[in-house]
């Protein structure tokens, strides 16, 4: 039996830190009185990042006075009061050894459920002053852990904790935490946790990918646990050479390429969605780093990217001025996890500007495997002079027999046709799929400018369309996830204040950087963060696999390293999404 020592309740507030504005609900103080369990919180607590805390299996964090004594030693303190560690309740008894997930306990009139370990992040660390706390809650197992409420009821300091029901499996708190974030994940132990009914969704999704990942044998790195859905891995390392083919004027600032092998060989099929980078330029100069989606029907025998020539755009005007047939463009494999779900759901294709060219290659798809499907091709363009693909996503179009088609010209020209070449004067916009009653049991594939890309996403969000039905693919690089962090102007990518002058070449191919990867600098994230080079996953010390942990994502002691400054020998790609992929010439 244990006891409820202390209630502590906090709402949400703007804390600085390291120059930035964090908002958290890490703060909480004890409370007197009895207060009231609900289904999603204490009376008068709260979350400040609810994509990563709190919902109905997260509503009440539970820590225990062991714990705070074990710390205490450890870090040297003596200034800790109950509500330290961001908990709602803090206990006697019920350490994370001997609990386990499904238990369910009686404490006042409410009754509980244990669902998952918590999930620590850097925020534990800014409340602690301790910047490493998030990776040494569970280097040492000791996370807490959180409840779900069965049943409201009242709470109070004071009250005793009854275990009524124990959990299937019996796998502790500390077992559950270590076989997701320590080495070795036993397929037995996964199956044993994935058969806990009261397991949360999100630590049953990590368990699950786990399990598939022991299934295909593992993987050489990268834990499948923490990370989002991938693609499957490149058909090849580094740069293999193509020939151009073809190059075709697709309007007047878009320029196709046509690649096939210069060996002649076959190549691996895309997934329609699925993007490569070139390498283009002289021999005599380095190499511009560029990716782009590809365009064309997924085949075997060639790739077509599909460039638009933007101002100043050294890339764009390279093909377009001096790239000619029968040149050699070295080119990765295709990667990238914006692709076709397989289905019998509507498929609604949205694009703007260049942005048409992945979902392209998405209904190319379509048409080539005679699908029965709903398709719904809604795109935005300037005007017809700049509606690159405008008689090819007809003609492509014709081949579905459930097809729908909406254009969009912000501007038309004094040519183009309305009702022929066009539907509607305007942006493509959410209050057009209201309009035309678009199916909201689909999935949204949406490419465009990042302004199209936020706007239709939210949009579609406010419909009630469910966020895992919303697929996006942003060229250019993207915005950082930084959960928690108030928004601030963000700089353009640049060079480092103190550029160094030997060491391998990183190419941020969306942010259009060749950078030298110096000694004075230790990892990738640091090099990107010195360019500000938006890195999604860019965590040193936590834990969090609600935000997906990516390429530059780093920790102590459990998980892998940043990665560290290579040695030369070959060619390096990484996917680091929303960069997209990180070239780094060895």
């Amino acid at each position: 039996m244990g006891r409820l020592l202390s209630v502590n309740v906090g709402l949400p507030r703007d804390v600085a830190w390291q120059g930035k504005t964090v908002h958290t609900g890490i703060w909480k103080a004890p409370v007197k009185g009895r207060r009231m369990a609900r289904h999603l919180n204490i009376d008068g607590d709260g979350q400040g990042d609810l994509a990563g805390h709190g919902g109905e299996h997260r509503a009440v964090l539970v820590y225990q006075s062991d714990s705070y004594r074990y710390w205490q030693g450890q870090l040297g303190r003596s200034d800790f009061a109950y509500g330290q560690f961001g908990e709602n309740f803090t206990v006697d008894g019920l350490s994370d050894a001997d609990v386990c997930i499904g238990d369910r306990y009686q404490i006042g009139t409410a009754l509980f459920e244990v669902t998952q370990p918590r999930v620590t992040c850097y925020r534990a660390g800014i409340r602690m002053n301790e910047p490493e706390l998030a990776a040494l809650l569970v280097k040492h197992g000791r996370p807490g852990f959180y409840f779900r409420v069965l049943e409201e009821g009242e709470v109070e300091a004071g009250d005793e904790i009854t275990q009524v029901a124990s959990g299937p499996e019996r796998m502790s708190v500390r077992e559950i935490d270590a076989l997701l974030y320590m080495p070795g994940h036993p397929r037995d132990q996964l199956a044993r946790a994935l058969r806990i009914p009261a397991l949360s969704p999100g630590w049953r999704h990590s368990f699950e990918a786990l399990l598939a990942q022991e299934r295909k044998g593992g993987a050489a790195t990268g834990n499948a646990g923490l990370t989002s859905e991938s693609s499957p891995p490149p058909a090849w390392p580094g740069f293999r050479p193509f020939r151009v083919s073809r190059k075709v004027q697709e309007s007047g600032n878009v320029t196709s390429l046509v690649l096939e092998p210069s060996d002649g060989g076959p190549v691996a099929v895309a997934l329609p969605g699925q993007f490569v980078v070139l390498q283009l330029g002289s021999a005599s100069a380095h190499a511009m780093m560029r990716s782009y989606s590809l365009s064309g029907r997924p085949n075997a025998v060639s790739y077509r990217v599909s460039v638009k020539r933007e101002p100043h755009g050294a890339a764009g005007a390279y093909i377009d001025q001096y790239l000619q047939v029968g040149d050699i463009l070295h080119t990765s494999a295709p990667r990238g996890r914006f692709t076709l779900r397989p289905g019998d759901t509507p498929v609604v294709l949205l694009s703007a500007g260049i942005g048409v060219t992945p979902v392209l290659a998405m209904l190319h798809a379509l048409a080539a495997e005679g699908s029965m499907r709903e398709v719904w091709w809604l795109q935005g363009a300037r005007n017809g002079r700049e509606h690159p693909f405008a008689v090819e996503a007809r003609e492509t179009l014709e081949a579905l027999p459930h097809r729908h088609r909406y254009i969009c010209y912000s501007s038309p020209g004094p040519k183009d046709r309305p009702n022929t070449d066009f539907d509607a004067t305007g942006h493509l916009d959410v209050q057009a799929l209201r309009n035309l009653n678009v199916p909201r049991s689909g999935d949204f594939y949406i490419c465009g400018p990042s302004a199209f890309m936020s706007d239709m996403t939210a949009g579609l969000a406010a419909l009630g369309i469910a966020l895992d039905h919303i697929h996006t693919e942003l060229f250019g690089a993207g915005p950082s996830i930084t959960p928690g962090i108030a928004a601030s102007p963000r700089k353009p990518p640049h060079l480092p204040a103190e550029p160094a002058t030997s060491g391998p070449t990183v190419s941020f191919a969306r942010s259009g950087l060749n950078v030298r990867w110096g000694s004075s600098i230790k990892t990738l994230l640091e090099l990107a963060e010195a360019c500000d080079v938006p890195v999604r996953w860019s965590c040193r010390a936590g834990v969090c696999h609600t935000c997906e942990t990516g390429l530059v994502a780093g920790t102590v002691g459990y998980r892998p390293d940043p990665v560290d400054a290579p040695t030369a020998g070959n060619v390096l790609i990484c996917c680091a999404h929303p960069e997209s992929d990180v070239v780094i010439d060895l």
